[in-house]
């Protein structure tokens, strides 16, 4: 089967990988361009996974302005100058500030939640759960899935990604992991709201 190779191209663009294993994917995909995208994300991710355990020193402080209201600051880091300065990279940490200045996070990911706020949540569900007269068996089940939920909405990486809801910011990440073939990590962030706390 024959594969036009301007979705070589762009199979090429959206996942980092080389000519050679963006032409085989299509092929194993039988042309069907989403099969093959889905297959080298996969892929992808396992390396960028791998990935995850180098460290990434270098990298920029972006921000985002919206409206004159909101205002954002994040540190992303990545491993060399070469890729902190690279078009994707300063896209990407622009696509981060903007996702925090719209969705709001209070954290990084769930390893930063203090024990005692978990704890706290988690009494208050219990409390509701009991309250509402749920079988007793069956308190600690709901509680955790409802603490999960709670936590996943505030934590930035476990949040759906606002320009495409269909993928985690973490996984966002990942794919850039994968695109720019370093460790990239959205190491702290700071989101100021006009009137809010003040």
């Amino acid at each position: 089967m024959a594969i036009d190779i301007a979705e070589i191209k762009r199979l090429r663009e959206l996942t980092g990988v080389g000519m050679t294993d963006a032409k085989s994917a299509l092929e194993e995909a039988k042309g069907d361009f989403d099969k093959a995208l889905e297959a080298m994300r996969k892929k992808g991710m396992t390396k960028a996974e791998k990935r995850g355990e180098r460290e990434a020193r270098a990298g920029i402080v972006g921000n985002y302005n919206h409206d004159n209201r909101i205002g954002v600051i994040v540190e992303v880091n990545c491993e060399t100058d070469f890729v902190a300065r690279n078009e994707i990279f300063t896209d990407f940490v622009k696509d981060i500030a903007m996702h925090i200045a719209a969705m709001n996070p209070q954290f990084v990911s769930a390893s930063e939640i203090p024990a005692e706020e978990q704890e706290r949540v988690a009494n208050e569900f219990k409390e509701k759960a009991t309250t509402e007269g749920k079988p007793a068996d069956m308190v600690d089940k709901i509680v955790e899935g409802q603490v999960k939920k709670h936590f996943a909405e505030r934590c930035l990486l476990d949040q759906p990604f606002i320009k495409n809801p269909d993928q985690t910011v973490d996984q966002y990440v990942k794919e850039h992991n994968a695109r720019l073939g370093e460790n990239v990590v959205v190491r702290r962030f700071a989101r100021i709201e006009l009137g809010v706390g003040a």
